[in-house]
């Protein structure tokens, strides 16, 4: 399990959550609950992570709450 802070909103235009991971670039998912959000943004935390290191990337270590937005 990882402890990177996942921000969860409501799109009006996406009619969804959308979920995103400020530490990990570009980290986002969406759903139509707030439990499929999160099962899905948990899916793309493994994917972003693999990615990142099958390219050489490094994978940022979890903050937790971020001091600012």
């Amino acid at each position: 399990m990882y402890k990177y802070e996942v921000i969860i909103y409501w799109s009006n235009e996406d009619d969804a959550y959308i979920a995103e991971v400020p530490e990990l670039p570009g980290c986002a998912s969406d759903g139509k609950t707030h439990e499929e959000v999160l099962k899905n943004i948990k899916i793309v935390i493994d994917e972003w992570i693999e990615t990142a290191k099958s390219i050489g990337r490094s994978v940022p270590e979890p903050k937790g709450r971020l001091l600012f937005a």
